[in-house]
């Protein structure tokens, strides 16, 4: 995470999350135009973190009027784009470079998935764009 500062109101939200979770929180990634807030997490941490049923969720989302959503972190920017567009399905991921340098990621998903990782109103395929643009640098495009 070299690189990246938290806000004050970042690393409250962490701790907040954190005390109703019981799990650290990696990063957390305040996205206003869809009203939510991101948290990452480490790998095989989700579930602990989503609580049975979404109940941590569910209280996080009552306490900070805003949706949470979960992700879990990955060492390479493919895995990051994985674990942001869970629950889809991803087939393939390629990495381009465009001139000047900019990295552009192009992810292919089953066609019959393909709802699933754009999301309700564009809100996963979003998700991942974040992340890889604050990690990495890249824009995501969807195939």
């Amino acid at each position: 995470m070299a690189g990246i500062k938290l806000t004050e109101t970042e690393m409250q939200y962490m701790s907040l999350f954190e005390a109703v979770t019981q799990v650290e929180a990696r990063d957390c990634v305040i996205d206003e135009e869809n009203n939510r807030i991101i948290f990452l997490v480490g790998q095989g941490m989700a579930g602990k973190a989503i609580g049975s049923n979404g109940a941590n969720v569910k209280l996080l989302r009552k306490l900070l009027g805003k949706d949470v959503d979960i992700v879990e972190e990955a060492s390479t920017l493919e895995g990051l784009i994985q674990a942001a567009l869970f629950p889809a399905r991803v087939k393939s991921i390629e990495v381009l470079e465009r001139d000047g340098g900019e990295k552009v990621v192009v992810v292919e998903v089953p066609t019959e998935q393909k709802g699933l990782a754009i999301g309700r109103g564009g809100r996963t395929i979003k998700r991942a764009r974040l992340l890889a643009k604050r990690y990495y640098g890249a824009d995501v495009v969807l195939k």
